[in-house]
């Protein structure tokens, strides 16, 4: 009888320590489930010119603030059922129905001082001619960045900007 307690006992601990060190998914390796099945976090855009930010994630929650400029870049760092709470470039957070946002790339031109330009190119090279010149808080629809570059357009600009410039791109991020 000792014995067959002994066995069981021994077998549960097996048990359980295979299933500690089996091999399978680190960490690492895992990719955190989300209700859209999309990574978070990852740049969108607004799809209208109001949307409202709530304070939670239903429509019980009160309005914190409405945004009101349609192609904003906004930054999902959570998803909760078909809510998304975003950040914006100045660093506001709170959530926004999911039909309110778009998969279209844009960004904003930020610079270290307010007052400074930033230069967009003909070519993704420094040494090519100044195509435009662009104020912090431009917003820009992203058609494409490769390595420290990407080729923005918008009223009255089409060209190449350092990634560095932008908020709506992650650093070294590729967009196709």
């Amino acid at each position: 009888m000792a014995l067959g307690r002994f066995c069981s006992v021994m077998a549960l601990v097996c048990t359980w320590l295979s299933a500690s060190v089996s091999p399978g998914h680190s960490a690492k390796e895992a990719t955190p489930q989300t209700a859209s099945g999309l990574p978070v976090p990852r740049y969108v855009s607004l799809k209208s010119d109001h949307v409202n930010v709530r304070a939670g994630p239903t429509k019980d929650n009160d309005v914190a603030w409405v945004y009101t400029r349609a192609g904003l870049p906004v930054e999902i760092t959570a998803e909760y059922e078909n809510w998304r709470r975003v950040r914006d470039s100045e660093g506001a957070e709170g959530w926004v129905y999911h039909s309110l946002l778009s998969g279209r790339r844009t960004a904003v031109v930020t610079m270290k001082h307010k007052d400074d330009l930033a230069p967009i190119y003909d070519r993704a090279d420094p040494d090519s001619a100044v195509a435009a010149k662009l104020q912090a808080g431009v917003v820009t629809q992203v058609k494409k960045c490769t390595t420290n570059w990407c080729h923005v357009t918008g009223s009255g600009f089409d060209g190449w900007i350092q990634q560095e410039r932008l908020w709506g791109v992650y650093a070294d991020e590729q967009v196709n």
